[in-house]
């Protein structure tokens, strides 16, 4: 039998032939697109991690200038208050006036760099609700009266301070069976109290903060609304007025804060309200390029030295 064999012509093998070179051809190129672009994902992501490690180192520094600021401040002053040079916000600065570009590294010299710091002493502080295990009273009826002041829910105060007794208790008498409630650092933690929503929170911000220890606030730094609930009996309209006075002359003592008092029926608990702070919360913004980090750091300044509890990104 005989075996039929078709031979493509000269004109159907070339052709073969072209469509096999386009095929390579394309295949090659996608192989070789493929590298390329995958070669620009690394040299972006190590841009990136260089670019943020730039970010942090520079806002390491200004966190170490912001504690020296606060050490001289104690050598020249036993009262704390917002005419001095801590209070000052930074403006966003161009760091290559200050730093020699050549010995910058990198993009560190055209970094901008903004920040502040501010009084955690002026707020009210959510430590203060328990001692150890035991709900302290008159805080708790303190925060109502603040929460009053925001438009929010009074009956948080006691919610709020159940968690923080039951924080204390835990630590007092641990108990390896029992699940530990979550200890109070940082205002977000306050979403595990019932009703406490991100809304409320933000509300509290201006006005609240949670520190390691007990402690009075700064009549000096404390906006009307933490003064109004921290002293009872003073309304909202008179504690404006005590800012007012303030900032013509801030108080030198609580007897200071006595005589400037609208109603002086009004008693003044030297064990709630102070003229000097140990705590400061420094806020510090960097922008290199188009990326930006923000940070949020806790500062403890002690008799000689300063002490940094806790530092985030914002």
């Amino acid at each position: 039998m005989r075996r039929v064999t078709h031979r493509l012509s000269p004109r159907s093998q070339r052709g073969v032939a072209v469509v096999t070179a386009l095929f390579l051809t394309t295949l090659a190129v996608t192989i070789v697109a493929s590298l390329f672009w995958q070669q620009q994902l690394q040299v972006r992501s190590i841009e990136n991690q260089r670019l943020q490690l730039q970010q942090q180192w520079v806002l390491r520094g200004a966190l170490d200038w912001a504690r020296l600021i606060l050490r001289e401040d104690a050598r020249n002053s036993a009262r704390d208050d917002l005419s001095e040079p801590w209070a000052m916000p930074l403006a966003p600065t161009r760091l290559d006036r200050y730093v020699d570009s050549a010995a910058s590294g990198g993009d560190a010299g055209s970094a901008v760099l903004s920040g502040s710091i501010q009084d955690a002493q002026g707020k009210f502080n959510l430590t203060n609700l328990a001692t150890q295990d035991s709900i302290n009273v008159p805080e708790v009826e303190a925060l109502a009266r603040l929460l009053s002041l925001l438009r929010e829910d009074p009956a948080l105060a006691n919610l709020i301070a159940q968690q923080v007794a039951a924080t204390g208790r835990a630590a007092l008498n641990p108990r390896p069976d029992t699940a530990r409630p979550i200890g109070l650092t940082q205002l977000d933690d306050l979403l595990t109290v019932p009703g406490c929503t991100p809304q409320v929170i933000n509300a509290m911000r201006p006005h609240v903060v949670i520190l390691p220890v007990n402690t009075p606030v700064n009549i000096n730094t404390a906006s009307p609304e933490v003064l109004a609930a921290r002293v009872p009996g003073l309304s909202l309209a008179d504690a404006n007025t005590l800012t007012n006075s303030r900032r013509q002359a801030s108080f030198r003592d609580l007897a200071d804060l006595a005589a400037r008092l609208p109603n002086r029926t009004i008693g003044v608990n030297s064990s709630r309200l102070g003229v000097a702070s140990s705590y400061f919360m420094v806020t510090g913004r960097v922008t290199i390029r188009h990326s930006t980090l923000q940070i949020q750091a806790l500062v403890e300044r002690q008799p000689s030295a300063t002490r940094l509890l806790w530092v985030k990104e914002i």
